[in-house]
């Protein structure tokens, strides 16, 4: 009977002392494993981060590359000297702006340095705060046109004709809007926002044009770098 206890004694030490060596092969295979999981982890998220950092270098030299008028906000291209048809019309020195401060015009537009610098203060300064920051994009209706003022003939060369205006009739959102100077203007949802952009406008630019102005602005907003003796005429 004691030799039976003795031969049980011992199959279950040696039972035991399989399992104990089988559970530490294990931990130890876990072990490894967690080792490389947390090692592919970290490589993982090294290239993804190298990735960051070569994409963010990448937007920074394209930034440089199509800077214009010394401002890596406003982009574009130079485009020197514009003739004119009309006497009084052209501009020296011009370039053709594709976006300012992050924001696409709808067409690239001709102007002046003085402008696209003043356009680019103004969507920075009172654009982007009045509509929260969710602009992406500028409807441009004309810029550079070597034309009088309103088309009329006889009437003195517009300021589009010297390539220092550009008219905007309607803002692009993030989500897909489109706010009109048109539509937008009387409206309940628009009309404090597109009346405080206009008013921002008045400062950058010399003069300032909307619906309040005539019959020719229902539709959107002139802006122009004119100087006037009495400051900025805003209408």
């Amino acid at each position: 009977m004691k030799g039976l206890r003795s031969v049980a004694l011992i199959a279950g030490l040696t039972l035991l002392s399989s399992v104990a060596w089988a559970d530490q092969g294990e931990t130890t295979h876990d072990t490894r494993s967690a080792a490389l999981s947390v090692s592919s982890a970290a490589s993982f998220s090294e290239i993804r981060q190298s990735d960051l950092v070569e994409k963010v270098l990448f937007k920074r030299r394209k930034l440089r590359k199509e800077a214009i008028c010394g401002d890596l906000d406003i982009q574009g291209e130079e485009v020197g000297a514009v003739a004119g048809k009309l006497r009084g019309c052209g501009a020296q020195n011009a370039v053709r702006v594709r976006s300012v401060a992050g924001v696409t015009l709808s067409q690239p537009s001709i102007m002046t340095c003085e402008t696209a610098s003043a356009l680019s203060q103004w969507v920075q300064k009172g654009v982007q705060p009045a509509f929260r920051k969710r602009v992406v994009g500028l409807r441009v209706a004309a810029h550079y046109s070597c034309r009088t003022r309103n088309n009329r003939p006889g009437a003195k060369i517009s300021e589009h004709g010297r390539a220092k205006a550009i008219d905007i009739s309607g803002f692009e959102l993030k989500n897909g809007d489109l706010v009109t100077v048109l539509q937008g203007w009387k409206a309940r949802g628009t009309r404090k926002q597109l009346q405080k952009v206009w008013k921002a406008a008045c400062g950058p630019f010399g003069t300032v044009l909307g619906p309040k102005a005539d019959r020719y602005h229902q539709d959107h907003f002139h802006l122009d770098t004119a100087r006037h003796r009495g400051g900025a005429y805003c209408r």
